[in-house]
């Protein structure tokens, strides 16, 4: 059995506990639990038997467990993962794995003086949707790539704990928090841009609450978009569209089909994607569906039994696309009005 230790049992860590019960047929289990909320970590522990820690630094110190997996507030992440990493324990990281450029070079270090396996929850990389765009992009399907628009955009953040999510200097803004799904996956499929520009919209206290970006290219243009300050009753919604030599793709979370190729012969094509497991997850936030969750967490529980190298969003690749999405913060004038950065 593959024993892990959760830390963090809020949203996510609720959305990982549930795709874990929905792994025991492969042998994981969570076999404890830390969170500062009582009522948060029993709620996890009467469905898996795991163990209950107040703090994650004594569930790292004392469980017996193989794996941790860090579903903490971003401004945590550093200090857990290194200590978890020193004990010589598998990590799994939500995403975004950090903020500050002293904590990538911590945990790059860190990793390479431990050896141990390490994953970032950059869960955009599984999506049936986006996996498909990219073997679309690598077959060349449709010809080449020439230009590209991804979004993501939501109501304002309201679940987080103590309302971190809203605090710049514990999430980055929704350009860290939210953004940095789509840099990275553009960073996935057509690797560092030659050229950006990024510019963001305020709320009354100058923080960003909407950016806007593009991304150049030797052949192509992708503009990303990202936004979560819409109102309560507005829909979470992730798209892309994106136009290559031969076909236009368009995608919505929101759409029925989801998903739809336009050929420049005059076809209409819906793809069939690999059906994603379907459990719901039953405790809030924007998104209820396990999906893509599952298929990471399945991927990363299966490499650690098998020995098997974690290839898709490794820690080194999740700091670089955090390193870029600060870059777009720079370039449009800070976190907040009267500062460049947190």
């Amino acid at each position: 059995m593959l024993k892990i230790g959760l830390i963090g049992a809020g949203f996510m860590g609720g959305m990982h506990a549930a795709c874990y019960q929905a792994l025991a047929d492969e042998g994981v289990c969570v076999t404890a639990v830390a969170d500062l909320r009582d009522e948060k970590a029993e709620a996890i522990a009467e469905k898996s038997g795991a163990v209950i820690y107040k703090t994650g630094f004594e569930l790292i110190a004392s469980a017996d467990v193989d794996a941790i997996d860090i579903c903490l507030p971003t401004y945590l992440h550093t200090e857990h993962a290194v200590a978890a990493m020193q004990k010589g324990l598998a990590v799994f990281i939500e995403k975004p794995v950090c903020l500050t450029e002293s904590d990538m070079d911590l945990l790059i270090r860190t990793a390479k003086e431990t050896k141990v396996p390490v994953m970032v929850g950059q869960c955009i990389r599984l999506w049936s949707e986006y996996a498909w765009l990219k073997k679309v992009i690598e077959e060349k399907r449709y010809g080449s790539l020439i230009s590209g628009v991804f979004t993501r955009v939501s109501p304002s953040p309201t679940w987080s704990w103590e309302n971190w999510l809203n605090n710049p200097q514990c999430s980055g803004t929704v350009a860290t928090d939210m953004h940095v799904h789509d840099v990275d996956f553009v960073r996935y499929i057509l690797g560092e841009p030659t050229k950006i520009a990024a510019t963001a919209a305020r709320d009354a206290d100058g923080i960003i609450q909407q950016i806007f970006s593009t991304f150049e290219y030797d052949r192509a243009i992708v503009t990303v978009e990202a936004c979560w300050d819409y109102p309560q009753a507005f829909p979470f919604e992730m798209s892309y569209r994106i136009k290559f030599n031969d076909a236009s793709i368009v995608f919505s979370s929101t759409a029925n089909p989801s998903l739809v190729v336009y050929t420049n012969a005059g076809e209409k094509i819906v793809p069939e994607l690999e059906k994603e497991y379907e459990g719901e997850n039953n405790i809030g936030g924007n998104l209820s569906s396990l999906g893509a969750y599952y298929t990471e967490l399945k991927y990363f529980t299966h490499a650690l039994v098998h020995d098997l190298p974690l290839e898709i969003s490794p820690l080194d690749d999740a700091i670089e696309s955090v390193r870029l999405v600060n870059r777009e913060i720079e370039i449009a004038g800070g976190y907040g009005k009267d500062s460049r950065n947190v």
